[in-house]
């Protein structure tokens, strides 16, 4: 059984097992809970004292798994990187085709659907992530776009269809980021739906 607090919530110690289960969820909880506190009211106005009051933790037990608010930002900022991540780990191992691809965006699409909210977080908080950006992690960000860079300059592709990757990459990015608040209250299945027709039009 894992630990607890003298407040009663969870302070797992990260062995195996039900504590490190018990860990990983506590930890998620903070970070979906600090994420729609930072959306309604913004980064720099909410604190670590009311993010463990809308958990019914004390702050003690925060602080136990995010020694700072700028670690709660950072972790939730490694989501929008483990998107990019995941797409092109989907490559690896496969002949880099357009089929390939196809299904690849396909999936993009889903990842980024799925983070929806984080991606709603930055527009919201763009100067608290440049200075997490300043403290030396933009390099993380070079790494994942010369690692795109690679891929779409692979000549075993027709350079037409390479333009229309990188033209469909842009376009779910467009309607998922750079859109910021315009299509909030659009369900992700309809806006799922119609970024694939837009991704198929690029394609074709």
């Amino acid at each position: 059984m894992a630990r607890r607090t003298s407040g009663g919530e969870p302070a797992p110690d990260g062995r195996s097992g039900s504590d490190g289960q018990d860990r990983a969820s506590t930890r998620d909880r903070i970070l979906d809970i600090s994420l729609e506190l930072f959306i309604e009211q913004g980064y720099d106005k909410t604190s670590l004292r009311e993010i463990a009051e809308r958990l019914g933790y004390s702050k003690a037990a925060v602080y136990y798994h995010f020694p700072s608010k700028e670690d709660i930002l950072m972790a939730l900022h490694m989501r929008l990187h483990q998107v990019l991540e995941q797409a092109l780990a989907g490559l690896a191992g496969e002949e880099s085709t357009p089929d390939t691809w196809a299904r690849l965006l396909d999936a993009f699409i889903d990842q980024m659907l799925a983070n929806r909210q984080v991606f709603l977080l930055y527009e919201r908080n763009r100067a608290a992530f440049e200075q997490i950006h300043e403290k030396g992690h933009e390099g993380n960000h070079q790494d994942l776009e010369e690692q795109l860079r690679q891929v779409l300059a692979d000549p075993a592709i027709a350079l037409r269809a390479r333009v229309r990757i990188a033209c469909a990459f842009g376009a779910i990015a467009s309607g998922v980021i750079l859109s910021g608040d315009a299509f909030t209250a659009v369900p992700s299945d309809e806006l799922g739906a119609l970024l694939r027709d837009a991704v198929k039009d690029l394609l074709a």
